[in-house]
C-alpha cells in the first residue's frame, strides 16, 4: 500500500509529466534556436522561430557555418542546407487534447497550496528585533548552506570549461565562457581567478588595454597574485608603459625571487628599456649639436627650440652622460666660441647639467674649458650670459666641494678650485670686465670662499683668499665711479666689497689672523693715501668707506691713521662735487663710533650744516642730511638724550620724506633719505609722523624693487625702529633707584613708545603693503641681503603676526612663505625670530591653508628648533602649540617630527615645572601618539611612560586630563577602569567625549579589553550615553560605536525588550 505521501508525490509527478507533454506539443511546428558562442568570443542567447521581425514561414534554425550567427529560416532554405526532404519525415501526433488544461490548472492550484505552507513557516521561524542583551550560552546550530551555492557550483563548471578551451586554443571561446562565469559568480576570491584568467585571454587576443585592466582588478582583490601581476606587466609592456611594467615584474620577483621566469623577464625589460632610452637619446643629441651648429640654418624658431631641448636633455641623467659621451663638451666648446649670445647661453646652461652634481665630469668640463676661458665669458658685456657663467661656475664648485672639506694647501685635489679662484679674483681688476660681471664674479667668491658654518674647522680657503687677492677686492671697493682710469663697477660693486670682505673678515679664527688682516689693510690704504696728490687721496677715503660698511673693525683701524680723518673733513669742504660725495659719505660711515661721533659732532657738524644748506647739488645735500642724522640719533631711543635743539630732528625727518618722494630724482640718490629715516626713526615722533605719510611709505616700499638693493638694510632698519621689535629688557626697578640715588643717568622710554601706539603703527604699515615688501626682500638673491639684514626682517615680521587677528593677512601677502627661509638662513637671532613668527601663524591659522602643498613640511624644523633648551619660556611654548597642530593633520608630518628628533625634547617638556608647557607637551604627545612609532615607545616593556599619561588623565585639573587622555592606547596602570568610567560621567562634555572615544578606541583595539570593559559598569554607562543622541550628539556616536563593536565580538546582542 501506499503512504499519504508517497501518493502526493506521485500525483504531482503525473501532472508534471503531463504539463510538459502538452507543452511539448504545443510547439510541434516551431524550432528552438539554443544559445551558443559567436566566432568573437561574444555568448548568444537562444531564441525560438519564429522571431516577432520574422516572416511567418521562418518557422526553422539555420547556421549556415561555424563563422556565422544562427537566423530564423523556411523550409526549403533548411532543407537545401541539412539535405533532408522534411516532407517525408513523419509528423508530430496532434497535440490539441482538450483534457490538458484542467491538468494544468490543478498544478497551479497545487503550486499556490505549497507557497502558502512555506510562508506560514517562514513567519512562524522568522527571529525577533530589540535592543541589546547578554548573550547567553552558545548553542550548535547547523551550518548554514551559501546561498549563491548552485551559482558557484555554474560558475566553475564554466571556469573548467574555458581552462579546457584555452588549453585546446580557443581563446575566443574561452573568454566567453570565463565572462559568463563572471556573471553568475559573487564570491571575491572566484572573480579574482576570473578576471586573472580573463586576461591571458585578452593577451592571446592581442587587446592589450582589456588585459590590463583585468589583470589590475586581480590585483586589487589580492595584491600578491603574482600570476595577474606578471599578466599586467606584459600588457603593459606591450602598451608602452615600460616603467609601470617594471614595478610590475619587481614586485614577482619580490614575491617569488627564485621564480627564475620573472628575473629573465625583468632583466630583457631593463635591457630593452635602456637601448630605447639610448636610441632616442643619440638620436636627439645629435640631432640638436647638428642645428645649432649648421651655419646655413636660418630657422631662428629652429635654432631656438633645439638649444632649448638640449638644455632640457642635459637636466637628465642619461641625456647628460650621453651628452658627455657623444663628444658634447667640445660641440658645446664651439658654441661659446661663436659669440652669439643665444648659442652661448645654451651652451652655458648644458653645461650646468652635464656638471650638477657630477664630480668626474665637471673635472672633465674644466679641462676641456680652462679656467681662463670661463673667466672670460664671466667677464663679457651680455648681462644674461654673465650671469648663466657665474650659475655655471657656482654648480662647478659645488660639484668640487670635495676639495673644501680637506685641506686646501698642499692638495692635488683642491688645485681645480685653487685655479678658478685666482681668475676670478684676476677679473676682478681686469680692465676689460664688465661691472655686471665684476658684480657676478664678487658674488660668487660671497658664495664659495668663506665656510658655510661655524662648525667646519678648515677655514684655509679664505686665508689663501686674503693672501693672494685682498687688494685686488679693495681696488673694486676703492673705486670712485666716473674718476678717470677707474675700473667699470655699478652702483652694487662696493656694497658687494664690503660684504665679502666682512664675510671673509668673519671667516679668521684667531688674533693672529685678524692682525694679517689689518696689516694688509693699512698697507694697502697707506699706498694711497701717501705718496699721491688729492686722486690717491679720494681712493684712500673710498677704501675707508668700504671697510666701514663691512669689516668695520678694519675700517676702523685704518681710519685712526695720522691725518685720515683731517682728510675727510677737508675734502668736505671741497668745490668738487666727487670730492663732496666720498668724503660725506666716509663721514656718515665714520659716525658710527661713540668716541668718533663725539669727535665728529665738535668738529664736523657745522661743516655738514654749511654743505646742506649752501650746496647747489641735491646728492651732496641729502649725503649731508644723513650725516646730521646719524649725529642726531647718537642717543638711540633714549628720551633724555638730545643730539639737536628741540624740533630740528622732526625738520630733518621732513626733509628726508620729501626726498624720498621725489620721483624725478635717481634710486641712488633717493636711498640716502632712507638711509637718513633708518637713524631718525629711533625717535617716536618722528616714527609716527613717518606711518601717517601713505606716499613716504610706498616710495619706501617701490625703491625696495628697485635694481640698487643696497637700500634692503636701510630700510629694515627703519621698519624695525617703527614696530620696535628691537630687544628691550624692562630695568630693575631696585636697579633704578640705586642709579637714581648714585646720579646715574638712566634711559627714558618716549611717551609714544608704548604698546597702544606700536600697536597703531603696526596696523598701518599692515595697511601699506609692508609684508609685500618684505617678501620681495627676502626673495632677491643679492650681497645686500646680509645676515644682519636677514635678522632685521624677521624681527618685523615677529612684531607684524602679534595680534592673531593680524596673521591672516600677513599669510595671504606672502609672509608665511618669506619666513621658511627666513627661519633657516642668517644669524641665529634671526632664525628664533623667524621661527616664533611661523609658529604664532600655525597655531591660530590652519596650517593646510597658511604653508600649502610641500611647504608645510618645510615648517618642521624650524619649529622643532624652538624646543631647544636655549629658548625662552615663551618660544618653548608656541613651538609646542605648533607643533601639535601639524601633528593631527597627517602621518607624513608626524614622520616628519620624528626624522627631526623632536619626540624626546617633546617628552622632556611633560615634566615641565611651569604648568602651560606642561600641557602643551602633553598634547602635541597625545596627537604623536597616533604614530606606530610612537605607541611602540610608549608601549614597550619596562616603559613608564603610559603609566604617566594615564595618571594625567586622573588628574583634577581638567586641562590636564583632556591632553592626557590617550586615544590610540590602552591600560597602563591597576586603576584603569576606574579613571575611564569616571571620565564618562564626567560633568564635562569635553572630558566624556574624549573618555568615549578612549573607550571606543580600547573596544576596537583588542577584544581582551572589550570583555573587561563590557563585564563591568562601563556597559550600562555606555548604553545610557548612546541615548542621549540630542545634548551630546559626539558621545552618543561614540558610544554606540563601542557598542557595535562589542555585538560583534559576541559579547553582548540584541535585546528584545529594547525598542
Amino acid at each position: 500500500c501506499l503512504c499519504p505521501g508517497s501518493a502526493g508525490k506521485m500525483l504531482g509527478g503525473l501532472l508534471l509529466r503531463l504539463l510538459l507533454a502538452t507543452a511539448l506539443f504545443s510547439v510541434q511546428n516551431l524550432h528552438l534556436c539554443e544559445g551558443y558562442v559567436g566566432p568573437g568570443g561574444r555568448y548568444h542567447p537562444g531564441f525560438y522561430c519564429p522571431r516577432l521581425s520574422d516572416p511567418a514561414s521562418h518557422r526553422y534554425c539555420c547556421r549556415p557555418s561555424p563563422r556565422a550567427l544562427k537566423s530564423c529560416c523556411s523550409q526549403p532554405a533548411l532543407e537545401a542546407l541539412i539535405g533532408v526532404n522534411l516532407s517525408s519525415v513523419p509528423p508530430f501526433p496532434p497535440a490539441r487534447n482538450p483534457l490538458a488544461l484542467p491538468f494544468v490548472g490543478l498544478y497551479g492550484l497545487l503550486v499556490l497550496l505549497l507557497m502558502a505552507v512555506d510562508l506560514f513557516h517562514f513567519y512562524r521561524t522568522r527571529p525577533s528585533r530589540g535592543g541589546f542583551r547578554a548573550v547567553p550560552s552558545a548553542s550548535p546550530r547547523a551550518a548554514p548552506v551559501p546561498a549563491g551555492a548552485l551559482q558557484q557550483v555554474t560558475a566553475g563548471q564554466l571556469r573548467e570549461q574555458g581552462n579546457a578551451l584555452f588549453q585546446a586554443g580557443d581563446h575566443a571561446a574561452a573568454l566567453a565562457a570565463y565572462t559568463e562565469a563572471l556573471s553568475l559568480c559573487e564570491a571575491e576570491p572566484e572573480r579574482a581567478v576570473l578576471h586573472r584568467n580573463r586576461a591571458a585571454c585578452y593577451l592571446k587576443l592581442e587587446d592589450y588595454a582589456k588585459a590590463e585592466a583585468d589583470a589590475s582588478k586581480a590585483i586589487e582583490a589580492d595584491g600578491r597574485d603574482v600570476k595577474a601581476l606578471f599578466r599586467r606587466s606584459q600588457a603593459l609592456q606591450k602598451l608602452g608603459r615600460l616603467d609601470q611594467a617594471v614595478s610590475d615584474l619587481q614586485r614577482c620577483v619580490s614575491l617569488e625571487p627564485k621564480n627564475k621566469a620573472f628575473q629573465e623577464a625583468l632583466r630583457a625589460l631593463g635591457s630593452s628599456m635602456h637601448e630605447r632610452t639610448m636610441s632616442c637619446t643619440d638620436s636627439k643629441v645629435e640631432q640638436m649639436f647638428q642645428i645649432l651648429l649648421d651655419p646655413d640654418e636660418k630657422d631662428a624658431d629652429k635654432k631656438q627650440k633645439a638649444a632649448q631641448n638640449l638644455i632640457v636633455l642635459a637636466r637628465e641623467e642619461a641625456g647628460a652622460e650621453k651628452i658627455f659621451q657623444s663628444d658634447g663638451v667640445r660641440l658645446l666648446t664651439r658654441l661659446l666660441d661663436t659669440a652669439k649670445a643665444d648659442l652661448m647661453l645654451a651652451a652655458l646652461r648644458t653645461l650646468v647639467g652635464l656638471c650638477a652634481g657630477h664630480r668626474s665630469r665637471t673635472t672633465a668640463v674644466l679641462a676641456e674649458l680652462e679656467a681662463p676661458r670661463l673667466s672670460a665669458v664671466l667677464g663679457v658685456e651680455h648681462e644674461q650670459v654673465s650671469l648663466a657663467a657665474c650659475n655655471l661656475l657656482h654648480v662647478m664648485f659645488d660639484s668640487l666641494k670635495e676639495g673644501l672639506q680637506k685641506d686646501f694647501r698642499g692638495k692635488e685635489d683642491a688645485v681645480d678650485l685653487k685655479v678658478l679662484i685666482k681668475h676670478l679674483l684676476e677679473l676682478l681688476v681686469l680692465e676689460g670686465a664688465s661691472a655686471h660681471g665684476r658684480d657676478n664674479a664678487l658674488n660668487l667668491l660671497i658664495k664659495v670662499v668663506p665656510r658655510k658654518s661655524s662648525k667646519e674647522t678648515n677655514n684655509s680657503l679664505s686665508l689663501w683668499v686674503i693672501d693672494h687677492g685682498l687688494k685686488k677686492v679693495l681696488e673694486v671697493g676703492s673705486t670712485v665711479c666716473g674718476a678717470p682710469g677707474s675700473l667699470p663697477v655699478t652702483e652694487n660693486s662696493r656694497m658687494s666689497a664690503s660684504v665679502l670682505l666682512s664675510k671673509l673678515y668673519d671667516d679668521l679664527k684667531c688674533d693672529a689672523e685678524r692682525e694679517n688682516f689689518h696689516r694688509l689693510c693699512k698697507d694697502y690704504v697707506r699706498s694711497w693715501f701717501e705718496g699721491h696728490e688729492l686722486a690717491g687721496k679720494l681712493r684712500a677715503v673710498q677704501a675707508v668707506s668700504c671697510l666701514l660698511q663691512g669689516p668695520s673693525d678694519a675700517g676702523n683701524g685704518v681710519l685712526e691713521l695720522e691725518g685720515m680723518m683731517d682728510s675727510v673733513l677737508s675734502l668736505c669742504a671741497s668745490v668738487c662735487e666727487a670730492h663732496q660725495l666720498v668724503a660725506v659719505e666716509a663721514l656718515i660711515h665714520a659716525a658710527d663710533k661713540a668716541k668718533r661721533a663725539s669727535f665728529i659732532t665738535a668738529n664736523g657738524v657745522s661743516l655738514l650744516k654749511e654743505i646742506y644748506k649752501h650746496s647747489e647739488r641735491d646728492s651732496i645735500r641729502i649725503r649731508a642730511l644723513v650725516g646730521l642724522c646719524k649725529l642726531g640719533s647718537a642717543g638711540g631711543t633714549d628720551f633724555s638724550m638730545k643730539q639737536f635743539a628741540e624740533g630740528s630732528t622732526m625738520k630733518l625727518a621732513k626733509q628726508c620724506r620729501k626726498w624720498l618722494c621725489n620721483e624725478a630724482m635717481d634710486a641712488g640718490t633717493r636711498r640716502w633719505a632712507v638711509e637718513g629715516l633708518a637713524y631718525l626713526t629711533f625717535d617716536a615722533d618722528v616714527k609716527e609722523e613717518f606711518v601717517e605719510d601713505k606716499a613716504a611709505m610706498q616710495a619706501m616700499f617701490h625703491l625696495v624693487r628697485s635694481e640698487d638693493r643696497s637700500v634692503l638694510y636701510a630700510v629694515a632698519s627703519t621698519l624695525v625702529n617703527c614696530t620696535n621689535s628691537y630687544d628691550h629688557e624692562e630695568p630693575d626697578p631696585q636697579m633704578l633707584e640705586l642709579a637714581k640715588y648714585a646720579k646715574q643717568h638712566v634711559p627714558e622710554q618716549h611717551p609714544k613708545d608704548k604698546p597702544d601706539f606700536v600697536k597703531r603703527r603696526v596696523r598701518k604699515l599692515l595697511t601699506a603693503g609692508v609684508v609685500s615688501a618684505l617678501a620681495c626682500i627676502v626673495k632677491s638673491e643679492n650681497p645686500a641681503l646680509t645676515d644682519s639684514c636677514r635678522e632685521l626682517i624677521s624681527r618685523v615680521f615677529l612684531a607684524l603676526v602679534e595680534e592673531a587677528e593680524d596673521r591672516g593677512g600677513v599669510v595671504a601677502q606672502g609672509g608665511g612663505k618669506a619666513l621658511i627661509p627666513l627661519s633657516l638662513e642668517g644669524t641665529e637671532v634671526g632664525q628664533t625670530k623667524a621661527a616664533q613668527a611661523l609658529a604664532k601663524i600655525t597655531i591660530t591659522s590652519n596650517p593646510e591653508l597658511a604653508f600649502p602643498g610641500e611647504r608645510i613640511y618645510e615648517v618642521v624644523r624650524p619649529l622643532v628648533s624652538l624646543l631647544h633648551l636655549q629658548r625662552t619660556g615663551l618660544e618653548n611654548f608656541e613651538g609646542l602649540m605648533a607643533l601639535t597642530n601639524l601633528a593631527g593633520i597627517s602621518e607624513r608630518l608626524r614622520q616628519k617630527i620624528l626624522k627631526e628628533k623632536a619626540v624626546p625634547m617633546i617628552e622632556g617638556y611633560m615634566f615641565e615645572e611651569h604648568e602651560l608647557i606642561r600641557l602643551a607637551a602633553t598634547e602635541c604627545m597625545c596627537n604623536m601618539a597616533m604614530s606606530k612609532e610612537v605607541q611602540e615607545l610608549f608601549l614597550a616593556e619596562g616603559s613608564d611612560r603610559l603609566k604617566l599619561m594615564v595618571l594625567y588623565s586622573g588628574e583634577e585639573d581638567e586641562k590636564l586630563r583632556v591632553g592626557g587622555l590617550w586615544g590610540p592606547l590602552s591600560r597602563g596602570t591597576v586603576h584603569w577602569l576606574e579613571i575611564l568610567q569616571a571620565l564618562l560621567l564626567s560633568p564635562s562634555a569635553e572630558l566624556q567625549h574624549r573618555g568615549a572615544v578612549v573607550v571606543m578606541n580600547m573596544v576596537a583595539a583588542e577584544r581582551e579589553v572589550a570583555e573587561q570593559l563590557m563585564a563591568s559598569e562601563t556597559l550600562e554607562i555606555l548604553s545610557v550615553l548612546a541615548k542621549d543622541d540630542q545634548d551630546k550628539p559626539r558621545v552618543a556616536q561614540a558610544a554606540k560605536a563601542s557598542l557595535a563593536q562589542a555585538v560583534a565580538y559576541g559579547l553582548i546582542q540584541p535585546n528584545p525588550g529594547q525598542a
